[in-house]
């Protein structure tokens, strides 16, 4: 018997203008895209919503996405991870797509649930700052990507990292790449009938 899709309630994403479904930390996500845009001074255009993430560990293909990452520049200056509880307990996952997600380490992580942020260095895994004003504006990441040399993740521990990002997002419920990877197959069978 085939199980019937659930419902979702759906929200219009503030950064794409897309359906998105109101499922775990997404309402987070909404507040924090238009913390940024509003208070932040970030453009939409600064914003990358579901950061493609790809690496393969082990001949294995792992594929995911990094809730918000913001440019500045062009180059990538700050991921950000949206969660629907402890900010601590998702620093070790956000630092690993911070030092995953580029050619470099992307210089700063932050975990936010949208109320409360933890601003961290990615090359030291530092907590720098709390709260939502530790965010930086797009003007102070300008001028802090003029001070900044950027930088890949060490080789010799890029191996433990995938495994550290994998372990972390496997525990992750993600609904919406589930349901992401439903429509993708069902457009597949569709082109093929």
């Amino acid at each position: 018997m085939l199980e019937k899709p659930k419902h979702y309630d759906m929200l219009t994403d503030f950064v794409t203008g897309n359906e998105v479904p109101n499922i775990g930390a997404e309402e987070n996500r909404q507040m924090v895209e238009r913390f940024l845009v509003e208070t932040k001074g970030y453009s939409k255009d600064d914003i990358e919503v579901d950061a493609e993430l790809k690496f393969t560990i082990g001949g294995e293909e792992v594929r995911s996405n990094v809730d918000l990452a913001v440019r500045v520049q062009g180059r990538r200056f700050m991921v950000l991870r949206c969660v629907p509880g402890s900010l601590v307990s998702r620093q070790r996952e956000t630092l690993a797509a911070a030092r995953l997600l580029d050619v470099y380490q992307i210089p700063f992580s932050v975990v936010t649930d949208g109320k409360d942020a933890e601003l961290l260095d990615t090359i030291t895994g530092k907590v720098l700052d709390q709260g939502m004003g530790a965010i930086p504006s797009k003007e102070e990441a300008i001028q802090r990507m003029k001070e900044i040399r950027l930088q890949p993740f060490p080789q010799d521990r890029l191996e433990r990292e995938k495994i550290i990002f994998r372990s972390y997002d496997e525990m992750n419920i993600n609904v919406q790449r589930k349901l992401k990877g439903r429509e993708q197959r069902a457009e597949s069978r569709e082109q093929r009938a």
